[in-house]
């Protein structure tokens, strides 16, 4: 009780919304969900007036890997109806949201180079398609939301989940989804065991950090289309193109003071061993683009877990205070260049995009 008191507040006062996770690994003998403890949890948090959301389980089917226990998906149904059972008597939460089961697949990486991997990047890609095919064809209009996203799996690996290399795939993970309309990512974890989080055991923000920080501000959540001339080509019969030089826009974040509604952000990935121009087309090429370029920092290279942001490191001020995160101008016109196996956004300012002026 006194860990979800603690939880409850931080969300709370973070403005964030609780979406608990209960036990799916308390069983009957007959495999069933035992839900004792859930429903004293359940009691206790309304008693408290706690404002949460519910899940069951988490990555159920990699229990048999994991835990030696496995639960199927007839199951599953079966444990979620029990809990829709228990919440509806409970007045708070007799509408609450109930979200998952969510699905997890093992995968390890144990080198700077595995990052670099078109094929790995695009491998997520194909299993949205096919959890899309599933959910539009039994339940037409539900939500998928992406939870628990890691760069590695059971912890992480050290000098590789927590370095500036796991960005590639972070970044290309919320630009991909974005394009294939999926709501919510939510990132896994801000501080955990292993090399996953967000943070070191100090609380100093590791790259994915940084990231995060600045697709949150600049990043809004309509998505553009995107087309690049001499990139669109097609394959030869039996082949799939995977570009190393990747490409997302959207509408600039309407929040963000700096930029006025019909902003254009580009966020840009080159995982090419050599720079790469790119020249803006159309109403595009004559507006100010404001850039800031994420390259690690330090002797560590690709291994890196410092950044700096437009050549300048990025560090805590102190410890509330986030560093000002200043972008460079380009003039208009001007040809943008991408160092190699770099990632950075890219504001196109006053554009007065017709689809980015209204929400």
């Amino acid at each position: 009780a006194r860990s979800l008191d603690k939880l409850y507040n931080f969300a709370d006062c973070s403005g964030l919304h609780l979406i608990f996770a209960l036990n799916a690994l308390r069983r009957n003998p007959n495999n069933s969900w035992n839900s004792s403890s859930a429903l004293s949890l359940l009691k206790y948090s309304a008693s408290k007036k706690y404002n949460i959301s519910w899940e069951l389980g988490n990555e159920p089917n990699n229990y048999r890997t994991m835990h030696g226990r496995a639960v199927n998906g007839s199951q599953l149904g079966k444990d979620y109806i029990q809990l829709k059972s228990l919440l509806q008597p409970i007045r708070i939460y007799s509408r609450a949201s109930l979200y998952g089961p969510n699905i997890g697949r093992l995968f390890s990486l144990v080198k700077v180079m595995d990052f670099l991997k078109t094929r790995l990047l695009d491998t997520l890609s194909d299993q949205i398609r096919k959890i899309q095919k599933v959910v539009n064809t039994y339940t037409p209009g539900k939500k998928i939301w992406l939870e628990g996203v890691v760069t590695t799996s059971a912890g992480g690996t050290n000098n590789l989940s927590d370095s500036y290399a796991a960005g590639f795939l972070w970044l290309n993970t919320l630009g991909m989804l974005a394009n294939q309309g999926i709501d919510v990512v939510i990132r896994h974890s801000f501080f955990d065991h292993g090399y996953n989080h967000l943070v070191d055991q100090n609380f100093n923000p590791l790259p994915d950090y940084w990231l995060s920080l600045l697709y949150k501000r600049l990043i809004g959540p309509k998505v553009l289309a995107v087309h690049v001339a001499g990139l669109q080509r097609k394959p030869r019969p039996g082949r799939v193109i995977r570009d190393k030089l990747r490409i997302y826009a959207h509408c600039t974040n309407h929040h963000n003071h700096n930029y006025v509604r019909g902003s254009i952000t580009l966020f840009i990935i080159n995982l090419h061993r050599s720079r790469k121009k790119i020249k803006l087309a159309g109403t595009l090429r004559d507006k100010l683009v404001h850039q800031y370029l994420l390259q690690p920092y330090g002797q560590e290279g690709l291994k890196s877990k410092s950044v700096q942001l437009n050549g300048q490191p990025l560090v805590m001020v102190d410890d509330g205070t986030l560093p000002e995160l200043k972008p460079r101008p380009l003039r208009a016109g001007r040809t943008l260049v991408i160092p190699p196996v770099t990632m950075g956004f890219y504001v196109v300012k006053n554009v007065n995009a017709l689809a980015c002026r209204y929400r």
